[in-house]
């Protein structure tokens, strides 16, 4: 009996760490640190509390849907140059002749402020003004009420209207006494706002003194997200077509960092700043990670590369393939395809522009028959392959000219 019971006390003494106990701390201490580490981190980040960018209605800063940053960015695509200024004083600065002068919050000007921007000599493009906007930036053009919203077509001869087609105007009907004025997207007065006897303007556009007066009812058209609807974006490229240059005023106070005197924006400032946090969190993870599993790296292993294929030679494989098939038909339209895409993107038409459409704006711009144009990007299938190298031939010289204009 005492040898039995001897080993009782011994057994429910409580024991010291063994190797596994220190092992599974070894195994585990590096993602444990990590953790805390990523933690700590993210409570240094929300502690800097990062100023959010500046937003607002058809703000060019603004990617969410009320701003305009992606007609801005087709702009600046296009070649113009798109200046972003939060002040009257600004925007006057560099606003004069030759450039268009954009104000999409009219409401938030004084009257000062409106004085000195009727003396500025560039084109205007008011979005949605009041009565005292328009006595002061376009007497020509009076408010006759407010009027809905709504995809209506052109209905007049303006241009940049006509190639558009159909777009998202509306938001207030216009009148106008400017001889020669254009009156586009007629829209009918909200019921109990006002009678008409039809449908009045909601885009009016006319020249006085040697520059161009557009007023809109409604900024719908430009914003991120009514941009893709319908001929939106072929009309707003359209209408801010007139100059390279395009002072877009903002009107508030500055709560942003001033643009850059040249309209070029630096590559940070299009970076939304809640982007820089998630990326320091990254870079910690990463360079922590990289410090715990370094130890286990083995050293560099060369390989040899993989076969490096021109690009000529993969041009000419697909020429083969294309020639062995007598596949003529699949690649005169690819070459037509690429060829009118591109072309479409440089005259600023939207992509469902009809064939009638982009053979006449390309006769304007190039001096070439319609016929010949329709000929060439929308004629048959070529009978042999010497039609086709010929078609091929046709569409870089249509596109050339049209690139270099």
């Amino acid at each position: 009996m005492t040898t039995a019971t001897r080993p009782a006390p011994a057994s429910i003494q409580p024991a010291a760490p063994g190797p596994d106990a220190r092992n599974n701390w070894r195994r585990w201490r590096g993602t444990a640190a990590v953790v805390a580490l990523v933690l700590l981190g993210g409570l240094i980040v929300a502690l800097l509390q990062v100023r959010p960018p500046v937003t607002g209605v058809l703000d060019p800063n603004d990617t969410g849907p009320p701003g305009a940053h992606a007609l801005v960015a087709l702009l600046t695509g296009r070649g113009q140059s798109v200046i972003r200024a939060t002040t009257v004083p600004a925007a006057t600065a560099q606003a004069g002749s030759g450039t268009t002068l954009v104000v999409t919050s009219p409401y938030r000007l004084t009257g000062g402020q409106l004085a000195a921007l009727a003396r500025v000599r560039a084109d205007l493009l008011i979005v949605a003004p009041g009565r005292a906007t328009l006595a002061a930036l376009a007497p020509r053009v009076t408010l006759a009420g407010p009027a809905a919203v709504a995809t209506v077509p052109a209905r007049c001869g303006l241009p940049a209207a006509r190639l558009a087609g159909a777009a998202d105007l509306g938001g207030l009907a216009l009148r106008t006494t400017a001889p020669g004025a254009w009156r586009c997207y007629p829209a009918r007065l909200v019921a109990g706002k006002g009678t008409a006897p039809s449908a009045l303007p909601s885009l009016v556009r006319y020249a006085t003194a040697g520059r161009l007066i557009t007023v809109m009812g409604s900024g719908s058209a430009l914003s991120n997200q009514y941009l893709g609807n319908d001929g939106n974006a072929a009309l707003a490229m359209n209408l801010l077509n007139t100059s390279s240059r395009v002072i877009w005023l903002v009107p508030g106070p500055p709560t942003g960092a001033a643009a850059p005197a040249h309209g070029r924006r630096s590559l940070s400032s299009l970076i939304p700043a809640p982007v820089y946090a998630v990326a320091i969190q990254l870079g910690i993870v990463v360079l922590l990670t990289a410090l715990w599993r370094m130890r286990r790296l083995g050293p560099l292993i060369p390989e040899p590369l993989p076969v490096v294929v021109r690009a000529c030679e993969t041009v000419e494989g697909h020429g083969r393939l294309y020639r062995s098939r007598r596949a003529r038909d699949r690649a005169a339209a690819a070459m037509r395809g690429a060829a009118l895409g591109r072309i479409t993107v440089r005259l600023g038409l939207p992509r469902g522009a009809s064939p009638e459409v982009t053979c006449q704006e390309l006769a304007s711009r190039t001096g070439r028959g319609a016929d010949e144009i329709r000929a060439i990007l929308f004629g048959p299938v070529p009978g042999d392959d010497t039609a086709l190298v010929r078609l091929a031939t046709d569409l870089d010289a249509l596109e050339g000219q049209v690139l270099t204009q």
